[in-house]
């Protein structure tokens, strides 16, 4: 697993197969770490080992989505560490739990990408304006219906799970990478993915940690170079955050 420290509170850790890299984040706090999301299947050994060289332990593990290859060590991770404190979105939930229903007012057909059943149950839900921490939550929904995104109040660090890309050039959710198509492949609504991202370039964050991709510094003018290409692609040429 590759370790790297963008910033000052930040340690990011990159699983990496050789066609699909994954990243989680360890977020430096005043009493320990918090963990943000779990890669892989098979990843928690390299986790807890990143967790001892920072020689400190992790409180809690927060989780932007369900999907598989962020959740994919959660159970392994609960089982070496029961007193760190899980939390998902309750719409995402439902889905880490193995219910894949949609609601009523989701789209129709069946949620996209792939999935674990988790045995691992949170010990409390996600929700807009919580602070974790030094975390912000910020609800970001588009790649899955209950996807969180946070920031750090201390330096504007903004981990954005998959409502982003900087694997294959930085791209919204839904916007296809031919060079690394997965991201937009397991999208549930681009439309609302689009709606996130606004919302998360609002926020003016000073760094940007994704799911699969480097860390970008300053990454305003990339954002809304995503933006724009992402609103190209769905035809819709004037769209404003909030509308």
């Amino acid at each position: 697993m590759r370790v790297t420290t963008p910033g000052t509170y930040l340690t990011q850790l990159t699983r990496l197969p050789r066609a699909f890299p994954v990243n989680c984040y360890l977020v430096r706090e005043d009493d320990g770490l918090t963990l943000v999301d779990t890669a892989l299947p098979g990843s928690a050994r390299g986790i807890l080992a990143a967790a001892q060289r920072l020689g400190l332990p992790i409180k809690r593990i927060l989780l932007t989505h369900a999907h598989m290859d962020h959740v994919g060590s959660l159970d392994a991770l609960h089982a070496a560490l029961p007193q760190a404190e899980v939390r998902i979105s309750e719409r995402d939930a439902r889905f880490l739990a193995g219910d894949r229903r949609l609601e009523p007012d989701e789209l129709p057909g069946k949620p996209k990408g792939s999935w674990k059943t988790c045995t691992t149950r949170p010990a409390g839900y996600l929700k807009d304006g919580d602070r974790i921490g030094s975390l912000l939550v910020v609800p970001a929904p588009g790649h899955t219906p209950g996807h969180m995104a946070f920031i750090d109040t201390r330096d504007g660090t903004l981990i954005a799970g998959d409502a982003f890309q900087t694997r294959a050039g930085i791209a919204v959710s839904g916007t296809v990478r031919w060079l690394f198509p997965f991201v937009a492949m397991a999208t549930w609504s681009k439309a609302r993915a689009l709606e996130s991202a606004f919302t998360l370039r609002d926020l003016r964050p000073a760094r940007l940690a994704v799911g699969h991709g480097e860390v970008l510094e300053a990454p305003a003018e990339a954002i809304d170079r995503a933006i724009a290409e992402a609103q190209r692609r769905l035809g819709v040429q004037q769209l404003q955050h909030g509308t």
